[in-house]
C-alpha cells in the first residue's frame, strides 16, 4: 500500500496517546513509534461476495428498489459513491476489521450539493449587523429544537438519519481533527459523509491552530450549515492533544480560532462550550465569544471536571444566565433524558433547543416521544408500551449503513449501546458478539434473530394520551 511519511515533531498540538490513536489505528499503526509514522493513502478495497448477498432470504432487508433514491454523499472525491449493500469488504487473513468500511462502493457522478453559504464571508459584517445575519440564517434553517449533538465515532451519517426520521431536527457529526481531516484523504473520506437528508447540519472540529482550523473548514462548508468548533470536550485526550475544554485556559487562542473562522467563512461559525465554575466567568466567556464572531453557542451546563452526566446535574439556571447574556442563538446541552425534559429546558432557560448525546445513543427515538424502561419508574401508570423497541431501531440503523457505509468500529459500538439492556439478560449473546473479529451484516440481523427467539422484549413506553395530559410546560400531569 502507498503511504506517505508523517514526522510528529513538526505537529506538536497532537499527542500520542488515547482514545484517538485506539479510534484511528488504521492512520497510526500500533502506537510503538508515534514520531515517525506513515498513513496509508486511500484505496479502493477489493469486492468480494457476502453471505447476505440474496436479499430475499432476509426478512430484515429493506426493499432496495422502494423509497427515494439515496446517495452515499462523500464530497472529498472527484467521484461520488453509491454502496453495494450485497458486498463487503474483503480483508486478509484473521485481523480485526473494524477499521474498514462496512461495505464496498462503485462509483457515481454526482453534482455539487445545495451550499449553506450566506453569500460572502462573515468578517465584513461587525455588530448589530452580525446578529442580524446570526438569526437570519437560524431562521431560515427553521429554529430546530432537537437536536443530534456531536459524539465521537457515534454521530456519524446512518446514526443521524435514524435520529432524524424519529424526530430529531438538526444534528452535529462527530468531532473531526482539523489538521488530519487537512492532511489525510482517507480519513476525511471515512469520517466525513453526508447526503441531501442530512440538514440541518454542524460540521464540529478541534484545533489549536486557526490557520489548520481554516483550512479544514473550507473542506466542508460548501456540505454543510454551521462549522462548529469543539471547546467542550472534557477528556485526556483532549487535554493531551490541546483542545477541547482545555483550550478554555487560553482565550486569546480560543478568540483567535472563533475570529479566523468567522473572518472567511461562507457559512456561520457556532461554538460548543463548557460552563466555568464562577457564573461571571462563564458569561464574560459567552460574551467574547460572540464578539470574535460565533453566530450559535451551545451550552453544556456541567464545568470541565463534571464528567459524569449521570451524576452530575447539567446547571440549567447558568445556561438561562448565558442565554440573557448574548443576543445570538444559544442551545442547552445536559439533563435531557426524554422529549418531555427537552420541552421543559426549553421553558426554564429560553434557549432556541436543545442537544441531546448520550441518552440518543441508548434511545434514538428519544425525540419522537419515546422512553427506555429506565425513566419510566415513577410514571408506570401513564405510559404504555410504544410498540418499538430497541432491537427494532438496531434494525434499521444497519439498513442505513448498507446504504451509507462507516467502519465497523461504529457499527460495534452502536450494538452494543442499543441492545446493552438485551445484554445483560442474555450475556452469552454478548459474549458470541465480542467474539467476533469480523462483523458482517448477516451476523448482526442474526443476533436480533437470536435475542428475539430467547423471549424477554425490551419495549420503549410513550405517553398514554387516554390517562393523562401533558402540561404547558412538557411534564407528565
Amino acid at each position: 500500500m502507498k503511504t506517505t511519511a508523517l514526522n510528529f515533531q513538526h505537529h506538536p498540538q497532537i499527542k500520542s496517546s488515547g482514545n484517538f490513536f485506539r479510534h484511528h489505528k488504521n492512520l497510526f499503526g500500533d502506537g510503538s513509534n508515534r514520531r515517525h509514522l506513515r498513513l496509508p493513502m486511500r484505496f479502493k478495497p477489493l469486492l468480494s461476495t457476502s453471505l447476505f448477498t440474496k436479499h430475499h432470504l432476509n426478512p430484515h432487508r429493506s426493499n432496495q428498489n422502494s423509497g427515494p433514491s439515496l446517495f452515499h454523499f462523500n464530497p472529498f472525491m472527484a467521484t461520488q459513491t453509491l454502496p453495494l449493500s450485497s458486498q463487503t469488504l474483503s480483508t486478509n487473513g484473521d485481523d480485526n476489521n473494524d477499521e474498514f468500511l462496512c461495505s464496498s462502493e462503485v462509483t457515481t457522478s454526482l453534482s455539487e450539493p445545495e451550499t449553506a453559504s450566506l453569500g460572502h464571508p462573515n468578517g465584513y459584517l461587525t455588530g448589530e449587523a452580525r446578529i442580524e445575519r446570526a438569526w437570519a440564517h437560524w431562521n431560515k434553517l427553521g429554529r430546530p429544537k432537537l437536536v443530534v449533538a456531536p459524539m465521537v465515532d457515534n454521530s456519524e451519517l446512518p446514526f443521524r438519519l435514524l435520529c432524524r426520521k424519529y424526530g430529531a431536527q438538526a444534528a452535529y457529526t462527530p468531532m473531526l481533527h482539523a489538521r488530519i481531516f487537512s492532511e489525510s484523504e482517507k480519513y476525511r473520506s471515512e469520517e466525513f459523509t453526508t447526503c441531501k437528508e442530512d440538514r440541518p447540519l454542524f460540521v464540529q472540529f478541534c484545533a489549536n491552530d486557526p490557520d489548520v482550523l481554516l483550512e479544514a473548514a473550507q473542506r466542508v462548508e460548501p456540505y454543510c450549515d454551521y462549522v462548529d468548533i469543539n471547546f467542550g470536550c472534557p477528556q485526556r485526550i483532549a487535554r493531551r492533544g490541546y483542545y477541547g475544554a482545555f483550550l478554555m485556559d487560553n482565550l486569546p487562542l480560543v478568540k483567535s480560532l472563533v475570529e479566523k473562522l468567522s473572518k472567511n467563512l461562507n457559512v456561520p461559525v457556532s461554538c460548543k462550550i463548557r460552563i466555568f465554575p464562577d457564573l461571571q466567568d462563564t458569561i464574560n466567556y459567552a460574551k467574547m465569544l460572540e464578539e470574535a464572531g460565533c453566530a450559535l453557542l451551545a451550552v453544556h451546563g456541567r464545568t470541565r471536571d463534571e464528567k459524569d452526566g449521570k451524576k452530575i446535574r447539567a446547571n440549567w439556571k447558568i445556561i438561562k444566565a448565558v442565554r440573557d447574556a448574548v443576543r445570538i442563538p444559544v442551545l442547552a446541552n445536559g439533563n435531557i433524558r426524554h422529549v418531555e425534559d427537552a420541552w421543559q429546558c426549553i421553558e426554564e432557560t429560553g434557549v432556541e433547543g436543545v442537544l441531546s448525546a448520550e441518552t440518543l445513543l441508548e434511545n434514538p427515538a428519544l425525540f419522537a416521544g419515546y422512553r427506555t424502561a429506565e425513566w419510566v419508574l415513577g410514571h408506570e401508570e401513564i405510559c404504555k408500551d410504544g410498540n418499538l423497541d430497541q432491537a427494532e431501531l438496531l434494525v434499521e440503523y444497519l439498513q442505513f449503513c448498507e446504504k451509507y457505509p462507516v467502519p465497523w468500529r461504529m457499527i460495534r459500538s452502536h450494538v452494543h449501546k442499543l441492545l446493552g439492556e438485551w445484554f445483560r439478560v442474555h450475556p452469552d449473546v454478548r459474549e458470541d458478539l465480542n467474539a467476533q473479529n469480523k462483523l458482517t451484516f448477516e451476523f448482526l440481523y442474526g443476533i436480533v434473530d437470536r435475542l428475539r427467539g430467547l423471549g424477554g422484549r425490551i419495549p420503549l413506553f410513550v405517553k398514554d394520551s387516554s390517562r393523562c395530559e401533558l402540561s404547558a410546560n412538557g411534564t407528565f400531569g
